[in-house]
């Protein structure tokens, strides 16, 4: 073969940029020099002139399309093909026909910014520029370049036209906008290097574009030519820093755009795509750009019509382009291009040189070595949990508080907040109320004009108000309407409450705002997705902590580069498995046991929630509230929580009379009760009561002994409505009486104590609430909600929840065929509590899952949640100490523990430091300390008959326990 002496000084010439190897050339460079070599020599002048070509298919086009793309390789050797819309195994399909088709492998390539979706269905989407431009950590924005780019290199894509890498300073452009990454030339100079650095690391070249620079520009080129009207200094500073930036750091290739640039050439209306000033003498010789030079669409309005049919291609390689991108008409314009070289207008070495550029292209994605894309798992492997995962990332990383007046948020003392939310703009906003709710309780308001909203936002002291504009691509309309503006003006003035605005669309939607004086709190969070949604919420409660900084300006009240870091208050956040070192496949595992639970009878629903690190990472509810219901069982479903009542409620005000002083471990049942000082029980302590060492009785059938001969509710007893001395409610038309109150703690003074000294019992709970309520004056359920439920923003929790629920939202725990003679539905199943009025020590409250795992967190966090500080560590400490494990008993002081044996309350995986309880009812609740794992189950077992045990027997609750022990990533 013979040797072109010119290629390898050709080649030499790229070999270095500022120190740093060509962006064209590989590792291997004397193979990539031996194969680009060999591949020229073997070409005739028109399937060189063919490797200029990247012609445009979309993988949903007709037969006659794909037809004439399968000719155009076969006939006219076309270098490369660019894809367009359709679905992803389509195009992988096509893209192994159209290889097979061609005699040199095709460069393959996509406008893909913000992943596939771009183009595709069936993909995913990854946050536009303008996201990525507000995170400081720019490792992120190299994660999203390396997955799109693993991405497009799947289905067989060589290289992605970009990133963008225009500096947006005009508001008003209606191309660029979210595909930029902002107006601060130097961000999207760092955040292009970030991305372009991930994606060639997936071996996927990146594109530069649009050079030299489409950000100030109100026009869109693919109608029309825009205008840049901007001095050569201004454009050295702003426009063209990116591109310099990235050319010295190796970028593959430039994107040129069509624009007019009179400082740049002073041709009347020629687009810059078609400059030779500007292509060879700006970027190939003034910046020194090595890499491929690309023209941008030359079907598009601003060029196409610049001249004849292929002539615009031959303006365009004559300028200096390499690759001429989507011709009008193809083979005119690789008539045009040969007859220019035949007449020598275009010289051999003008040729050679980009046709070489080209092979290296191909030699460095790999094409030297061609292998035809997989189909199989195309669509699994496009849409893994890695996506989501890194999506969520983002998003987090991205979310910028702009304002926050009087430390607004996150949002404390929620004892004292009445929140309202307002919903602006055409698009959802239902993921960001749901999350805002799991928080606090939030009225969505909603009204026809601004008296309709002031009427109705009066009694409310904090309203956030959400701008939900779609998502579907960064071109859609994402301003405020005309009476949204005014509203937001009149709602922010109104006196009685803080207004905090969140923005779920580009920035540029807050310019319309006409002030922001009476605005107290600003939050960006640039995209509507549900995931944007549900991070700004929590942010706005501190569930996570913002450092997004904004990448435009909004007047001169938030520079480019504002944000205000938010630091997080330790409330339950909401993410992936892996994000907290779960897997999700490996929790797949819980919905199969709890799937068998359902298929076995064991209950006919279940809510189970898991959080690890603060994060809750599952939360699912099964079945439905009965085996006939035609309704499911939803998270807003509260269950009777039995037992669990103890650690939730009760124990908690133990412990913080503990630290306050008003009772001690120490302390005796005659301490509490004086009344008890002569019974067996008078020397029984708070710590031996509260460990189950007390050698209590397990429990007391008070209500048998208020029952007939005929085993029904004695009149002597109860009465079928409230009157005088009868108005503690036990059920549905069931009052008992007053006075039997005295009768069950004298009952309880009478009993004897057990020979052994380990019995778990309810009896103390009696005990302890007595003294709770008589040392405050005060219910014990209005005790504890005031000191815990409302502060911590519990929403779902309560004692006797028909007082503040539906009955529709409270699943029924029994079907009374022995006391009450009704289902149980919103009264406790605690026949002793019933008899307390729905309120006991030890059993009454009800919930669900999350507000559950709320109580949990807080415990393991040491007793802080929200911002708040509930207890001492050292009380957290004491309560959850094993006192009498030498005596073999697991117990701690309140707190269930882990077995000491074989068999016991836990999977067995747990560790030493975790505590719990559960409840007769089929819940359970379990925390680790050393895990950073909170673990809630909730069902309703005992419906329709308590003597179902086979949620007992079958230890579900604690295989579910050592399913997700099994699901922790090493």
């Amino acid at each position: 073969m013979r040797i072109n002496f010119y290629f390898p000084l050709f080649l030499l010439m790229f070999m270095s940029i500022n120190g740093q190897n060509s962006p064209l050339i590989a590792q291997d460079s004397l193979a990539q020099i031996q194969w680009v070599e060999s591949q020229y020599q073997a070409m005739s002048v028109e399937e060189r002139i063919g490797q200029l070509l990247m012609v445009s298919v979309s993988s949903n086009q007709g037969q006659s399309a794909l037809d004439e793309m399968e000719r155009l390789i076969q006939e006219h050797k076309i270098g490369g093909v660019i894809f367009s819309k359709g679905g992803p195994v389509k195009q992988a399909q096509l893209t192994n026909k159209f290889q097979s088709a061609s005699k040199i492998p095709l460069l393959i390539g996509m406008d893909a910014e913000w992943g596939l979706a771009m183009r595709l269905d069936s993909t995913y989407a990854f946050p536009w520029n303008m996201t990525l431009g507000a995170i400081s950590d720019s490792s992120v924005i190299e994660k999203v370049g390396y997955q799109i780019g693993k991405h497009a290199k799947r289905i067989g894509v060589h290289i992605n036209f970009a990133p963008d890498l225009d500096v947006n300073n005009n508001p008003r452009n209606p191309i660029i906008g979210n595909r930029s990454f902002g107006e601060s030339a130097a961000n999207v100079a760092v955040k292009g290097a970030a991305f372009i650095k991930g994606m060639q690391k997936a071996g996927v070249l990146a594109s530069g574009k649009h050079f030299p620079g489409h950000g100030d520009t109100d026009m869109d080129s693919h109608k029309a030519l825009p205008l840049i009207d901007v001095t050569r200094e201004r454009m050295d500073s702003i426009e063209l820093f990116p591109f310099r930036e990235l050319i010295n750091k190796g970028l593959s290739s430039v994107m040129v755009a069509h624009l007019e640039v009179p400082e740049l050439d002073i041709r009347e209306g020629r687009p810059s795509s078609l400059s030779k000033p500007i292509i060879s003498g700006l970027l190939k010789n003034d910046l020194n750009f090595k890499g491929l030079v690309i023209t941008d669409a030359l079907n598009m309005k601003a060029v196409s019509e610049f001249g004849e049919d292929g002539g615009v291609e031959l303006e365009a390689f004559l300028a200096g382009s390499d690759v001429l991108l989507m011709p009008k008409n193809a083979e005119l314009a690789k008539q045009k291009l040969l007859e220019a070289y035949q007449s020598g207008i275009v010289t051999n070495t003008r040729l050679e040189e980009s046709v070489k550029k080209i092979l290296m292209a191909k030699y460095r994605v790999g094409l030297h070595r061609y292998e035809p894309a997989q189909l199989e798992g195309i669509i699994q492997d496009l849409n893994s949990i890695d996506n989501n995962l890194l999506y969520e990332e983002a998003i987090e990383n991205a979310v910028t508080v702009g304002k926050n007046n009087f430390s607004l948020m996150p949002i404390k003392n929620l004892e004292n907040k009445r929140i309202a939310y307002v919903k602006f703009g055409d698009a959802d906003g239902t993921s960001f109320y749901k999350m805002l709710s799991n928080y606090a309780k939030v009225t969505w308001i909603e009204a026809k004009d601004i008296a309709g909203y002031k009427k109705q936002l009066a009694n409310y002291n904090v309203v956030i108000i959400g701008l939900h504009k779609s998502d579907e691509s960064p071109w859609k309309p994402y301003k405020f309407s005309e009476n949204e503006l005014f509203w937001l003006q009149e709602i922010a003035r109104l006196r009685t409450s803080n207004t905090i605005l969140s923005v779920f669309t580009k920035p540029y939607a807050l310019l319309d705002v006409a002030g922001f004086e009476t605005i107290d709190g600003l939050v960006v969070g640039y995209q509507n997705s549900p995931m944007a949604q549900e991070k700004a919420a929590q942010a706005i409660f501190g569930a996570m902590g913002t450092k997004g900084k904004l990448p435009v300006s909004i007047g001169s009240e938030f520079p480019v580069g504002s944000g205000i870091e938010l630091k997080p208050l330790q409330r339950l956040g909401y993410s992936l498995p892996e994000r907290v070192g779960l897997s999700s496949r490996g929790l797949a595992t819980v919905d199969s046991l709890v799937q068998i639970g359902l298929d076995s009878l064991m209950f006919p629903g279940a809510q189970v929630l898991i959080a690890k690190k603060g994060k809750v990472v599952y939360n699912k509810n099964f079945g439905k509230p009965t085996y006939s219901s035609e309704e499911n069982i939803t998270g807003e479903n509260i269950y009777d929580l039995a037992s669990l009542t103890k650690i939730l409620s009760t124990l908690p005000l133990i412990m913080r009379m503990e630290e306050e002083g008003h009772i001690a471990l120490n302390h005796t049942f005659k301490d509490l009760i004086p009344e008890y000082e002569e019974t067996e029980l008078k020397d029984v302590t708070v710590l031996k009561a509260l460990s189950h060492y007390g050698r209590l009785p397990a429990w007391i059938a008070f209500y048998i002994d208020t029952l007939t001969k005929e085993r029904r509710p004695s009149q002597e007893f109860y009465r079928y409505r409230p009157v005088d001395g009868f108005t503690k409610k036990v059920a549905d038309n069931l009052y008992i009486t007053d006075a039997y109150q005295d009768s069950i703690y004298n009952r309880i003074g009478r009993q004897e104590l057990k020979s052994n000294r380990y019995r778990y019992s309810d009896v103390a709970y009696y005990v302890f609430k007595k003294y709770i309520e008589e040392f405050y004056d005060k219910s014990l359920d209005k005790l504890i909600s005031d000191f815990l439920f409302t502060p911590m923003g519990l929403q779902r929790t309560a004692f006797n929840p028909l007082n503040t629920f539906s009955e529709e939202e409270i699943v029924p725990t029994e079907e009374d065929q022995y006391f009450r003679y009704q289902t149980v539905q919103g009264y406790v199943h605690d026949m002793g509590a019933a008899m307390q009025g729905g309120v006991g020590g030890h059993a009454g409250l009800f919930s669900n899952a999350n507000d559950v795992a709320k109580i949990m967190q807080m415990y393991l966090q040491g007793g802080s949640y929200g911002g708040k500080r509930f207890f001492n560590e050292r009380t957290i400490k004491k309560f959850n100490t094993c006192y009498f494990c030498h005596k073999e008993v697991r117990r701690g002081v309140g707190f269930d523990k882990p077995q000491l044996k074989e068999k016991g309350p836990t999977c067995g995986c747990v560790s030493s430091k975790s505590f719990g309880h559960s409840g007769f009812t089929g819940t359970y609740t379990w925390a680790d300390p050393e895990a950073e794992i909170v673990y809630v189950f909730l069902s309703n077992r005992t419906y329709p008959t308590a003597r179902n045990t086979l949620l007992v027997k079958s230890a579900l609750r604690t295989r579910i326990q050592q399913a997700i022990y099994d699901s922790i990533i090493n």
